[in-house]
């Protein structure tokens, strides 16, 4: 992607990935009502410019919407999926403010992003494997080092059971 445009570095996917704010599965819509103009709006255009393309890649499932220059005060409101409305008022406040405070009522815990991380690594562990579908193998013979498939590649003689148990009769008798 060329880097053109205002900030380019906010659509790079090292600058995407660095948002702090991790919605509750709850936060189906945001909305971002503030003013291109004015001291008292600073905080919200700072907030948009800088973490809405963040907020965006960490919460793909969640709606943003913007509202420019409708409001005379600056403010955030969410909707959540059981119908309930939380409105943020962001008037005069430095975005950095703003992205603590909303990481701090609608975000998830550091504890709880922990958790699903650990759970998203034990199914992506590659010493599991299973159907496709789930799993980055479907056999033990895709590992490196192993033996592969007998379907795939006849094993060696020495390794086949009827190998095995007609010498074994043939030494014992």
């Amino acid at each position: 992607m060329p880097m053109k445009g205002r900030y380019p570095i906010r659509r790079t996917l090292q600058y995407l990935q660095k948002g702090e704010i991790v919605f509750k599965k709850s936060v189906r819509i945001m909305t971002v009502n503030y003013n291109t103009h004015g001291e008292l709006s600073e905080g919200a255009r700072k907030f948009v410019f800088f973490s809405i393309p963040q907020i965006q890649y960490k919460n793909p499932w969640v709606q943003i919407v913007m509202f420019k220059n409708m409001t005379p005060s600056p403010f955030l409101k969410f909707y959540l999926d059981d119908g309930e409305q939380v409105l943020v008022d962001v008037e005069g406040k430095d975005y950095k403010n703003i992205v603590e405070h909303v990481k701090y009522i609608l975000g998830k815990s550091q504890e709880t992003l922990k958790e699903e991380e650990q759970a998203r690594m034990v199914l992506s562990s590659p010493a599991n494997f299973g159907p496709k579908k789930y799993y980055l193998r479907e056999c033990m013979c895709e590992v490196e080092g192993q033996v592969p498939c007998p379907g795939v590649v006849p094993l060696p003689k020495e390794m086949t059971g009827k190998y095995r148990a007609s010498h074994k009769e043939g030494t014992e008798v």
